[in-house]
Parts: C-alpha cells; structure tokens; sequence
C-alpha cells in the first residue's frame, strides 16, 4: 500500500499492539489529557446543547461531565487556536488575524518565541504529545505565481513545505503529528495534508478527512506508553465549509430542515429552555440576521434545506469517530483516568464560499482534474467532493441559537462556544451538570493543565522569555465549586471588539461608521436591548478599558 495516510495507521497500531495487550499494566497517577475542537461548530449544534444533529458520544461526554454556558472564544479560528495553545489572548501570541506575515508585534501570523505551547508546557513535564489535525496558526506559504498556486492545490504540483519548517507543530512541542498546516480542506482529498514534517501526497479513494483525523488520534492512543501521561490535540476541520460529506450520513438528515430557518431555530430554543441551558426571561431569542428572508418565499428552499443536511452530517461524522476514541480508551482501560474536553474555535459561519472562488486556498479541480463548483446561482447541490459551497447567513443564524451575529462579529453569536468537560471521577462529583456562573475563555485551557498535570508554566523557554498567561485555572470550576471565573474579557478582529467587565458588555461592529453597543448580559444575555443611549458613563467606562487592554495586549499594529 503506497498511501502514506494507510501507513502511519497501520504502523502505528503495530507499535501499539503490546501495550493493548496488557491493560493491567500499572497507571500513571497524573491523567492523560485530550482536547477536541471543531471548526465552525455552532453553539446549539450538539444534541446535549439542543440541537437535532445526532451526537450520541459527545452527548455522552456531557451527560458524565459538566456543559459551560459562558464560555468564549475569540470569534475566528487561527486567533482562537493561538489563545488556547498558548494560555494568552491571541494578539499577545502573535495572531491578531490571520496567518499572514507582517512586521507588527500582535499580527505576526505565526506563534512567537514569546509564547510557549501547551505541548511544549506538558512534554518539559513528561507527558507525552501529540497532535491530529488543523494547526492554522504558522504563516502560509504561498506560489506568486496564480496558475502555479492553483496547481499545487489542485495537487498536480507538489512543494515541500506549507509554512516555515520551524514554525510546524512538532517544532513546538509535539512529537507526533498528522494533519493539515494550512485551514481550509477538501474533505476527500486535503491540500497541506503533513504526517510530521513529511507532506503526504497521496490519500486513498476512499480517504475522507473527519476519519482520517478520528482514526490517527486512535492511532496514537494505541501507541502511548502506559508509564507516562499523555497530552493529545484533536483539532477538527469539521464542520467548517465546504459542505463535503458522506453520501449515507447526509440521507439521514435529507429532510430534516426542509421546515426552514425560523422553525429549526424556535424548536432548538425550546429545547435549550428544556434543558436548563437558557432562561427565557433573560435570555430570550434573539432577532433573526436577516429578518427580511423568508423561507416561505425562498426560492432555494430545497438548496438550503440541502446544505444544512450536509453541515449535519459533518457533525454527525465526526461524533461517530469521537465514538471510537472513547471506546479505544475504554478497551485500554483508561477512560477514567483521562480529562476529555471538547469545543468550537469559534460560532458558525456566515460566509459565502461561493462568491470566493478558487485561489489562495481553494483549489479549481480534483486531483484528476474534474471541476470544482463554486454555484452562486444555487444551481447544484452541496455535498460531493466537486463543490465549495456554505451553509450561509440564515442557517449560521440557527446554529448559533440563540445568540445574536456568527462568527467574526463580537456578540455572543460569534465568541460563545459550546464547553464540556470530561473528568475522571475522582476530579468531579456532579456529572451531568450545566455551569451556569462560570465566565471562561479559550486561554484558561494553559492554567487549567498546568494544574491537572502538575507542570510548571515557564519565565523562558529556548531562550526566550516567556510572557505571562493571561489565562485563569477552570480546575475549581470543574470540581463543582461556586466560581466567577474571568471578571473582564475583551476582544478585537479586524475591527469587532467587545469589553465585558461582570455583566456589562460593550461590543462594536467592524464597520468604520459602527458605534459601542452596551448591553447587560444579567438580564439580556442575547444582546437585544442596546443601552448605549440609557447609560453613556458606562459606555465611556468601559471604552477606556477596552483602550487600556489594547495597549497592554499589541492589539493595533504600530506604524
């Protein structure tokens, strides 16, 4: 078998096999670690946060863990993965938007010497380090040449690297790797596909990405030592468009959203309400993105119904390898001694792939040369392998539920994920439970493992001093206990912003006319009454903060 992908599999699980063969072997006391994250994933997506996907094994993860209400991200993907790997806001580790390079302290692309990884944190601690799937945090290399760029997406050319070498994921901190460098990816047949540092080139016909990523970060459970601890990165690209999924997982939700936008979005509220995840006197839904569309005088209606199939089968693959990962811990007898969390980098998105095109990261043909649709008129379905198409704005709405805006914005819409934590018994005592209270933040995962592992944050690391985590430790929070957890938050992508000091929020929107929103999430989680005009001291306030965070945190690049 020449694939590279079908070789490091099966190499592996022969690694692996005598440590399978003897579950008994004695444990290490320190628990192994495994973060998952999705890519896109909205907030009332999972079944255990009210949506109808079917997400048995996450939902599982739910019922014998503890499900964050108020949990934030920093409403994009390569800034939220700089912040969780590093325990700092996004800016302070060099990605203050996307992955270009630039000269500027906070916009660097790529994570800087004055950042340490949690690889690099738990492996100087004896874990052992690996990761599966989207890095997205070093700075792409691109052809100048545009044909030359589309060839080496359509992989009809091939180049050794997808970012600098010393800017890969196993050059900081992890020891295994497979996955993509760069963010977006054909399902069936990834471009910056890397086994380590090696570019793989060739994936099997029946290669689809979401297992491929399931199914190696089994893999590298098999092969961990049972004598040290280890510290797995499963990092998604699932749900994120294009909208690619397996024939039989998208028939199971064909008919599913033919109901429309508004019906999917009412029946998830009621759900949420159900659950004890909303209270609908302060939290009602909010107004719709587009208000002004209605699915009864759609003209896409089987389309749109169509595409949000997709975006749940994506899901709904993904859950089912989650499932294989639980059961690999089982069968290796280590499910209890394992801190599972899982997440979303950022709130479903809006985007219209289809007006994009091809270039820079989205290739004009197959492999073999078949052509790629981007259909702006609609005109062929998503799916298959031969499309880049995206849920859009009304079902990115849904998604979201009930939270205002999606991903890139400021409001809840965009920075709220979905959190669950999984714990081994003697960490937790109320499973199944909803923590309401808690403010948490993708940076707090630096603290938090630094002190479920017993490491140490380090001052400097290879030379270079380190700057301190701005992050806080959830381990109170996990065991149970009454926390508040962050008192202030802030954010900024290019040009959203928001400050919430306690229950006070002031977002703005990235437009240059734009002005501060205030709202006061104790009693309007859902952002639906702008106080702005009611309260201008409070506004001034906390404009003056968010002014002295972006300072402090190279939140604008210097001229």
């Amino acid at each position: 078998m020449k694939n590279t992908f079908c070789i490091i599999i099966l190499s592996l699980c022969c690694l692996a096999f005598s440590y399978s063969q003897n579950n008994s072997r004695p444990q290490t006391s320190r628990p192994n670690i495994i973060i998952i994250m999705a890519d896109d994933l909205g907030y009332s997506d999972l079944g255990c946060y009210g949506g109808e996907v079917e997400t048995p094994n996450i939902d599982f993860l739910a019922r014998e863990g503890v499900r964050f209400k108020q949990f934030y991200n920093t409403s994009r993907c390569c800034p939220s993965r700089a912040a969780l790997l590093t325990g700092q806001y996004n800016h302070m580790a060099g990605i203050g938007e996307m992955t270009t390079a630039t000269d500027q302290p906070g916009y660097q692309g790529h994570l800087t010497d004055n950042s340490v990884t949690l690889a690099e944190v738990l492996k100087d601690a004896g874990y052992q380090t690996a990761m599966v799937g989207k890095w997205h945090v070093s700075n792409t290399i691109v052809q100048n040449d545009p044909k030359e760029q589309l060839k080496w997406l359509n992989h009809q050319t091939t180049y050794p690297l997808f970012s600098p070498i010393d800017q890969y994921p196993t050059r900081r901190g992890f020891e295994k790797y497979f996955g993509t460098i760069w963010g977006v990816v054909d399902f069936f047949d990834p471009f910056s596909l890397v086994n380590g540092e090696q570019a793989v080139e060739n994936v099997p016909e029946d290669y689809y990405h979401t297992d491929a990523l399931n199914d190696t970060a089994v893999a590298y459970i098999e092969s961990f030592s049972n004598e040290e601890p280890f510290f797995m990165y499963l990092a998604h690209n699932a749900p994120h468009w294009p909208l690619q999924a397996v024939p039989e997982d998208i028939a199971k939700y064909e008919d599913t959203y033919k109901v429309g936008w508004q019906a999917i979005r009412e029946q998830r509220y009621q759900r949420m309400v159900k659950l004890g995840l909303i209270d609908p006197e302060t939290e009602p839904l909010s107004d719709r993105m587009l208000p002004e569309e209605k699915w009864d005088e759609n003209p896409n209606k089987e389309w749109d119904a169509h595409a949000m199939a997709v975006h749940a089968a994506m899901i709904d693959r993904m859950d089912q390898g989650i499932g294989r990962i639980i059961n690999k811990l089982k069968e290796r007898g280590i499910l209890d001694n394992t801190v599972i969390f899982f997440l979303s980098d950022n709130g479903a998105s809006p985007e219209n792939a289809m007006r994009y095109g091809p270039g820079f990261d989205r290739p004009s043909e197959t492999r073999t040369g078949e052509t790629i649709h981007y259909p702006v008129d609609k005109a062929i379905l998503p799916g298959p392998q031969t499309t880049f198409t995206s849920i859009g704005p009304n079902w990115a709405n849904v998604a979201n539920t009930p939270w205002r805006e999606a991903k890139e914005q400021s409001f809840e819409g965009g920075v709220r994920t979905p959190m669950i934590a999984f714990l081994p018994k003697s960490m937790m005592a109320d499973r199944g439970s909803i923590n309401q209270q808690h403010v948490g933040h993708i940076m707090d995962f630096m603290n938090t493992l630094v002190e479920v592992a017993g490491a140490s944050y380090p001052k400097t690391h290879n030379g270079h001093q380190i700057s301190p985590s701005t992050g806080l430790s959830m381990v109170d929070a996990l065991n149970g206990k009454e926390t508040k957890g962050h008192e202030d938050l802030f954010n900024e992508h290019f040009n959203a912003k928001y400050a919430r000091i306690g229950n006070w929020k002031l977002v703005m929107r990235p437009k240059a006319d734009s002005k501060w929103e205030l709202y006061n999430l104790d009693t309007d989680a859902t952002e639906t009454k702008n106080l702005a005009l009611v309260y201008p001291e409070k506004v001034k306030e906390l404009s003056k903060r968010w002014k002295v965070w972006a300072e402090e945190h190279q939140v604008f690049p210097k001229p």
